[in-house]
């Protein structure tokens, strides 16, 4: 019998019984006792109820009776005065704020005698074997194993975790489909220095997005104030106070990256063109800094890890129009390096600045530069040769392209972030985008959950919310996240979280709902069909633009080839008309001779 509470017991016959304690009344004699037994299966207890609507039911009517009017004594309206407005006051409480501090806790093996070093894997190997050849061990092995089946069994055997009430849950998740798109200011971590700098890059940190790396520069050329700090920061999101940890360069960081691999590893790209990592294991410094004479000469804007074995590869762009390979185990020199030469010359002074990389994991040999120039340059890393690692270019924008990024879903479509217009493209389209925006734009991103959906943000501290399956000419979303200009823009993985960095050195923390976060039914095959459908039209406009150049070719050549016969035939006239004056004075001046001998002769005869 298993005891349920006060006065139930519960057995194998499923039968619960409550007795009431003995009284002794009048009349009764003392030692009577009342049981109520139920019998009831152990399988319907638990279970849900079920309720229903009914009619309205009357149970008392009291009608008025008139003989007892007279027992009542009619009162005179009397005057009263009522203040039927509320009465308020006004409290002001000032909460003190919570300051947090992140510690940590090294848990160690346990259970080890003295004398065996848990660390040394050859004495706790001849420990295990010494243990396992004990004949108790083998016997507590097979106790212990039975008792725990016995636990494991029962507590299959009813599913604590079960949701009632669930009758009404598909229509609660219609509902959360169909609400509004929102986004709500989690916190703001703002920059501690004394000079407000610009967040210029965010990452997320890969052990489960709780922490967030940002760098701060001034991105102003020669407009640095001289007491700036130099210093980035680790944030973590339950802490908004006080960074975690700060990064200290030797010159303020452009762009900052976490390693997929290993969330303590960071790599940066400086101001002044050097590239280095820290180890957060380490402290604030960095492990190592590439020396000055082989790093860009110019600002790094983009540094990618890149898909290797040992986890310690990367490769960093910058505007002095270099693409450099480089090894964190050896940062004295880059293993690999590219010249964004169009002419394929390798001329530096020709070469195309690199403002913006994108790097697919499933493509290792290609990727992408976004420049300064408004081309999004298509390369591949293995190439024999240097000319030949520049595959073809992508042309439409007017300005520098701030952001380039593939969909994670469909890798041959990729985003482009420039100065007005943010483009989608196709790689099969070269000559122009499948879909663009009209907004002055300055970073984005597609969400890393939703094929569909990607993020913008603005001059005007504005965050866009784009849903081409939606609407491809207004964003979903525009939320006022700042008064200053929004300079860049991270989506955590899971798509939940998003942060965005202003150039006052504020990085605001948004909370995304769950329409936006989450991928809606059929989306994948929606938006492949309409991607699909888009690359077709550009390619017939493409094709179109193609046979009207043609057109015009053949056209000009037609009218070069008419204006050279109508050449042919105006020198051709003035050749005759020259032959004909030629052919005119000679004869006159043939005959001018003849009439001078003929009077000379007639001279003659007269004499």
């Amino acid at each position: 019998m298993i005891p349920l509470g006060r006065g139930l017991l519960l057995g194998d016959g499923a039968s619960v019984y409550s007795s009431e304690p003995r009284r002794s009344k009048r009349g009764v004699k003392a030692g009577m006792e009342h049981v109520f037994v139920y019998t009831r299966k152990r399988r319907e207890f638990g279970r849900p109820c079920h309720f229903s609507d009914r009619p309205a039911e009357l149970i008392v009517d009291i009608l008025p009776d008139a003989g007892l009017r007279a027992e009542f004594v009619e009162r005179n309206p009397l005057p009263a005065q009522v203040q039927c407005g509320p009465e308020w006051s006004e409290h002001e409480v000032n909460t003190e704020r919570l300051e947090s501090e992140a510690r940590g806790m090294n848990h160690v093996e346990g259970g080890w005698p003295k004398d065996i070093n848990p660390l040394d894997m050859e004495q706790t190997m001849r420990y295990r074997k010494k243990v396992e050849k004990d004949e108790h061990y083998r016997s507590a092995i097979v106790r212990l194993g039975s008792i725990m089946e016995h636990y494991i069994k029962q507590n299959n055997a009813v599913d604590i975790y079960q949701e009632y009430f669930t009758e009404g849950q598909e229509e609660d998740d219609e509902e959360e489909e169909q609400e509004q798109p929102v986004a709500r200011t989690i916190s703001v971590f703002r920059d501690p220095g004394a000079v407000k700098r610009w967040v210029t890059a965010l990452s997320w940190s890969p052990a489960g997005g709780c922490k967030l790396a940002a760098a701060y520069s001034c991105l102003d050329f020669q407009r640095a104030p001289p007491n700036m700090s130099y210093d980035s920061y680790i944030w973590d999101l339950e802490n908004h106070s006080r960074p975690e940890m700060s990064l200290k360069p030797a010159s303020p960081l452009v762009c900052l990256e976490y390693n997929p691999k290993d969330s303590h590893i960071l790599l940066g790209g400086g101001y002044n063109g050097q590239i280095a990592y820290w180890d957060t294991r380490k402290g604030s410094h960095p492990v190592e800094t590439s020396p000055i004479e082989v790093s860009h000469r110019e600002p790094v804007y983009k540094v990618i890890w890149l898909q290797s074995k040992t986890g310690t590869e990367a490769f960093s762009g910058s505007t002095d129009g270099q693409v450099l390979w480089w090894d964190i185990r050896k940062l004295s020199e880059p293993t690999e390096k590219l010249v964004l030469d169009l002419s394929r010359k390798g001329d530096l002074g020709h070469a195309l600045g690199c403002l913006s990389l994108e790097f697919e994991t499933t493509m290792p040999t290609k990727f992408m530069v976004g420049t300064k120039q408004g081309l999004v340059v298509s390369c591949n890393r293995k190439a024999k040769t240097p000319a030949e690692k520049i595959v073809c270019t992508y042309s439409g924008h007017n300005g520098s392209i701030y952001a380039l990024q593939r969909n994670p879903f469909f890798p041959k479509y990729f985003l482009t972030v420039a100065g007005w217009t943010a483009r989608i493209w196709s790689e099969d389209v070269k000559e122009s985008s499948i879909m663009s925006t009209r907004v002055h734009l300055l970073d984005g991103c597609w969400s890393p959950v939703r094929p569909s959906v990607f993020f913008t943000v603005k001059m005007d501290g504005t965050l866009d919310v784009w849903d081409f399956l939606f609407n491809q000419k207004d964003p979903t979303l525009s939320l006022k996240v700042c008064d200053e200009a929004l300079w860049s823009l991270r989506v955590q993985d899971n798509g939940h979280f998003l942060a965005c960095g202003s150039q006052q050195g504020t990085t605001t923390l948004l909370e995304i709902s769950s329409g936006l976060c989450t991928l809606q039914r059929n989306e994948k095959a929606l938006a492949s069909e309409m991607f699909e459908r888009e690359t077709k039209g550009a390619k017939i406009l493409e094709e179109q633009q193609r046979e009207i150049r043609l057109k015009e070719r053949s056209r000009s050549e037609q009218s070069k080839e008419e204006e050279r016969k109508e050449s042919e035939k105006v020198e051709r006239a003035k050749e005759l008309l020259e032959r004909a004056e030629r052919h005119f004075f000679h004869m006159k001046i043939i005959c001018k001779h003849f009439m001078c001998f003929f009077y000379r002769s007639l001279l003659t005869l007269t004499n």
